[in-house]
Formats: structure tokens, sequence, C-alpha cells
């Protein structure tokens, strides 16, 4: 690996100089008015992202499955039944979460692939006429596969079957790069991280509450201490955490959410379509395919990419890694050594792209693979010229 080089791989993502900087700073009094002046902008602030009005937020010392299990502790109670499809690694590591935590899932078993069924859940959703199932969990972006999946189809699956079940959605490598719209989506806990689109350190849970999620910990009963929102809330309110707060990660996703706001959201979502678009270009020119199943759910953070049967995905990750200095993300689960994912999140722009779509183009033809040299360079060239 080199540090000159960008890297690739779904998360953590590139960090632009100044929010290191932002990080990097001299201790403060975690109890004083000035931290008060770094947490309140940034809570207001990742609620602007997730295009929200009166979302709770709530943000801890951990990562996205720090924030999985925020959601889980705060809002259920042992033995209750959860409704989850699984269609990728991440998918498939929360419902085990919700099971060694003794909640009842019933699992849709999904190709990855596909996105989330949300016709099977509106069908199992009618049919739990005594509204048994007390949550619906969603992965809004399957970082194994490269899934996106419809998450106002998920709500409208919901509202279809008259169903009062929360709606709970991992949004962490989706929000900060790809619109998430929780009011819009009726989305009762939203979940993400630093390390991806906030272009941050690993080490942030970040998660939103509903104001239903929230009247939820009222009656749950799941133990809960370094995780309990109202804890939190109570800290808040007094200008602090209920223990030592990461001031420095704090301070740089306030930085990062101004950088994020300066672009514009819109215009942040469509830099990552449009670097997506160009790298599909690019896997249509190899001759490869796409982990994703059809087009309404490519994603626009990563793509995980099919190589030939019998061809050992992985070589392709190792040898970038080894001989040209370049991370791109390995096969997970399922699809381990079946894809190899390059990411395409954060801090990126076309010309960082087309840097490590020809290191990859290199690296397969260095291990025989029939493809031609500047083949995918040139069909992402082509479609980036002028900002297309």
């Amino acid at each position: 690996m080199s540090f000159q080089n960008p890297v690739f791989i779904p998360g953590p993502t590139n960090m632009p100089e100044h929010l290191l900087q932002a990080c990097a700073m001299p201790t403060i009094d975690h109890r004083s008015s000035l931290f008060g002046d770094i947490l309140h902008p940034v809570l207001d602030g990742v609620r602007r992202v997730l295009k929200s009005t009166n979302a709770h937020i709530f943000i801890f010392p951990s990562t996205g499955t720090g924030g999985w299990e925020t959601a889980l502790s705060n809002c259920l109670s042992e033995g209750d039944k959860i409704l989850a499809a699984r269609n990728g690694m991440f998918s498939h590591r929360w419902i085990d979460m919700c099971e060694r935590h003794k909640l009842d899932v019933q699992v849709v078993e999904t190709p990855w692939g596909d996105g989330l069924p949300a016709a099977k859940y509106e069908k199992i959703l009618k049919a739990d006429k005594n509204h048994d199932i007390k949550v619906v969990l969603a992965t809004h972006n399957e970082t194994a596969t490269g899934v996106k999946s419809d998450i106002a189809a998920v709500r409208a699956a919901l509202d279809a079957a008259g169903h009062p079940a929360m709606l709970f959605v991992d949004g962490v490598s989706s929000i900060g790069s790809m619109d998430f719209r929780m009011d819009d989506w009726g989305v009762d806990v939203a979940v993400t991280g630093s390390q991806k689109g906030f272009m941050l350190p690993a080490g942030l849970a970040i998660v939103g509450f509903s104001d239903k999620a929230l009247a939820a910990t009222q009656t749950a009963t799941l133990p809960r201490t370094f995780f309990d929102v109202n804890d939190m809330q109570k800290g808040y309110d007094a200008n602090a955490f209920p223990y030592t707060p990461p001031v420095g990660l704090l301070r740089g996703l306030l930085a990062s959410l101004n950088m994020i706001e300066d672009e514009g959201l819109e215009n942040v979502f469509a830099r990552h379509t449009r670097i997506a678009t160009g790298v599909r270009h690019a896997v249509d020119a190899w001759g490869l395919t796409l982990c994703a199943n059809s087009p309404d759910v490519y994603s626009d953070s990563v793509s995980a990419i099919r190589t030939p049967d019998g061809f050992n995905a992985t070589d392709i990750v190792t040898v970038a890694a080894e001989q040209y200095g370049m991370a791109f993300g390995v096969g997970l689960g399922e699809v381990a050594g079946k894809v190899f994912r390059i990411g395409h999140l954060g801090m990126l722009t076309d010309a960082m792209m087309l840097s490590g779509l020809g290191v990859a183009e290199m690296v397969m033809v260095d291990l025989g693979l029939d493809i031609k040299l500047g083949s995918g360079v040139a069909a992402a060239q082509d479609f980036y010229r002028h900002g297309s």
C-alpha cells in the first residue's frame, strides 16, 4: 500500500486534508461551553443531511455496528419480532445481532444482488393481523454487493398493510453520498458512521430517531448503558456527553458537514452518481458484470464486479496492493472470491477514479484476464469528459 495513492475501498474513505486538521486539535474541557459550540451545530447538520426537520440525533463513540445496537437496545424488548431480508453480508450481520439480543427474527432470504423485496414485506405485514412484528429492518445500500434498495417502497409496503411496525434503516454506506429522506420515507431509526460519506476516521456511530422511536425507549427492556439515547440526551441538554466525548472527531464532523453543505447536498449526490456511472461504463468495456442484478439497484457508492467463473477475484485486490500500492475491496460472504469491489464514495473526483480504473485494468491483465489495456479507462473518460 502507498499513502500517496487514494483508496478505492467502500470505507473508510479518503480523508480531505482539512478534515484531518480539524480532528487534530488541542485538548479542551469537554464540559465547557466550547464543546457545546461544536456539539449542537453537528447535531443540526446531521439532521439536515438526513433531510429531517425533527429527528433526534445521537452520536456515540463507535461505528455503524454500534449504531445498529443503539437502534435495537433502545427500542425493543427480548422476544420482540423483527422482519428482515438477508441480501448481503451487512444485512446478515444486523440479523445476527438481533438474534444475539434474543429477538425473534423472520428472515426473508433474498438473492445476493437483489434489492429488498418490498412486495414480500407487504404480504407478510398484511398477514400479521396481531401486529406482532415490531420493526422492519432495511439496508439502504448493501456494501457487500453494491446494491441500493428502495426505502420508499418499503415504507409504502408498511403503509399499504396498515402496519404500525417501526422502520429501521442502515444507511452506513449511503448517507452523505446518496439521497436519503428520513422524513419522506417515514424512517424511525437511521444509522450511519463517520468513515464513509462523512470522510472521517472510523469512530462515530451516528443515528437519527423519530418521535415514535424515541417514545419506544420508554417501554423497551433490552439492556443498554453505553448506548442509552436518553442518557445521551441528558448530556446534550448540559452541553456534554454522559461520558468523555471524542471531541476531535466531532470537530472533524462539523468541518465535514460544512464541506458537504458548501458543495450542496444535491451536487454531492450528482457527483457520486456521475463517478459511479463512469465505473459502470468501464465494467461494460471490460466485458464484466456487476453483482447488482439490475440497473435500478446499482449503488452510487460501491460497485461489486463479478469475475469469470474459476477466477479468484481476491487476487485482484492482493496484486493491486502488493504491486501497485492501491486498495480495492474484496468480496464478502457468499460472493467472496467471486467479486472485487471498487468504492467510489466520499472525497473522490473523476480524475481520481480514472487512476483506480487504470490500476484495476493493469492488475487484471497481469493476472491473465482477457481485457484490453485502456478499454475501461477510455469508456469512463468518454463519459466523464466535460463533466457529463
